[in-house]
């Protein structure tokens, strides 16, 4: 029972269970998989360690449940640019990191687009992306023919295949299930044309579909594209429609169809529209501009909206040391929530050195936990003597945060003989503040 509730809250998954997997219970294993099956399908886009999986979400808003796993971002190249720039921009996605409140943040894969109308053109790009990197890809043409020439030479690698329109649903279908690859299902702005399409590549046999309605960005048709993924992810999941019941595809990238004089202005438009569709529902983006600050709010964004609401992030409570400590190394508290934590730490570098102890306030701020008294001189003081940081400094001083100073006083009559420092409210302060405070106030042999 209580594997069978975590599975249900996603916390574990089917192959934890290896019994299960037997011969003599496949039919329970296909039964409990479409039990377990979320109403926006799972669907993988690629292969080895750098393979992503979109959709799985199981709720219209996040704060019901949680939104699992994060907007997918491609980033477009085409078959008529330059061998050195196509590769210089596949080097930039496949290792590009960021680092934020202890996660690592990258970026997903390459979509390829057919410009020149040559398969054999586009293929050998394919093929040359596919020898340089192993990152996920999506294969960008209409034309049935030019995506087999790509899936000829990129087909072990499960790329996504772009797309099957009214026009050539047949032959795309025909090309997905050879080569065992997901497929985009495309009908922008007709959402019901959208579910035929979907319902007739299910009937094939097809599950691994990804959904796109179309990005229009001009004017009114914006609002008309925010309707459309926000239709579609409701019936999926209120309405327990299973051929609407896919990831859904955005294309920000589509701002550059039109673009105005001031580049700059496009790059801003294509941030924004993004951050947008991010929010309303939006798995998988193909993108174009790969500037840093084009980049930084749409990851901080994606990373905000992809935690659990119900588990705020935070790191393992305990002693943290920071720089070439010694016996002189000033000692800090703070709390375990994870953006406290980072903040604090970077600044207590910035200071040089210093021991950090951070206390268990599950993941609440310092402010926060202060005043639902998870943040307490009672757990100040348990914390130092568990951690053992008293055994490695000569001094007997502690610096608590300022927006803690309210247990300043009690935190000193519990911990006899030591001196307890208010510290700034803003730890960006933490530097000057041993340089000019701390350090003039005590004295070290």
């Amino acid at each position: 029972m209580a594997f069978a509730a975590k599975l249900i809250e996603r916390e574990k998954k089917i192959e934890d269970c290896p019994p299960i997997f037997e011969p003599k219970y496949k039919a329970k294993l296909e039964g409990l998989r479409e039990v377990l099956r979320p109403p926006v399908k799972e669907v993988t886009i690629g292969v080895g360690d750098r393979a992503v999986t979109i959709g799985g979400k199981v709720c219209v808003y996040r704060h019901e449940l949680t939104w699992y796993r994060p907007t997918a971002l491609f980033f477009d190249v085409t078959d008529e640019a330059p061998d050195e720039e196509v590769m210089k921009r596949v080097k930039t996605v496949e290792s590009f990191e960021y680092e934020r409140i202890g996660a690592k943040i990258r970026l997903q894969g390459i979509a390829v687009r057919c410009t020149s109308g040559d398969r054999d053109k586009f293929a050998k790009m394919v093929s040359r992306i596919s020898e340089a990197s192993n990152l996920p890809l999506v294969l960008c043409s209409y034309d049935p023919d030019v995506i087999e020439e790509a899936l000829i030479v990129a087909g072990k690698r499960r790329p996504l295949i772009y797309a099957a329109t009214k026009d050539n649903w047949f032959k795309m279908s025909k090309l997905a299930l050879k080569y065992e690859c997901p497929l985009t299902v495309s009908a922008p702005g007709d959402l019901s044309m959208l579910k035929s399409l979907a319902a007739t590549m299910r009937k094939l046999g097809l599950d691994d579909l990804v959904l796109d309605p179309g990005t229009f960005v001009e004017a009114d048709m914006l609002s008309e594209t925010v309707n459309a993924f926000t239709m579609l992810r409701l019936a999926a999941i209120e309405g327990e429609d299973k051929d609407l019941g896919y990831p859904l595809m955005a294309v920000p990238a589509a701002v550059w169809l039109n673009p105005e004089k001031n580049e700059v202005l496009v790059k801003m438009r294509e941030s924004y529209l993004a951050n947008l569709l991010i929010a309303r529902y939006a798995d998988l983006m193909i993108m174009h501009s790969l500037d840093p600050w084009v980049l930084l709010p749409i990851l901080v964004w994606r990373q905000n909206v992809y935690t659990d609401p119900r588990t705020p992030l935070s790191v393992k409570p305990g002693l943290y040391e920071i720089g070439p400590v010694d016996d002189k190394t000033p000692i800090f508290v703070t709390g375990n929530g994870a953006l406290t934590y980072f903040l604090v730490k970077g600044d207590v570098e910035r200071s040089g050195k210093g021991y950090l102890i951070s206390i268990d306030t599950e993941g609440i701020s310092v402010e926060s936990s202060v005043a639902g008294k998870r943040f307490t001189a009672e757990k100040v003081v348990e914390a130092l003597k568990s951690s053992g940081v008293e055994k490695k400094v000569k001094h007997r001083t502690v610096i608590i945060p300022g927006k803690a100073a309210r247990i300043s006083g009690e935190l000193e009559e519990l911990l006899q003989g030591w001196r307890v420092f208010v510290g700034p409210k803003d730890c960006s302060g933490i530097p000057e503040f041993v340089e000019k405070v701390w350090s003039k106030e005590v004295k070290l042999e």
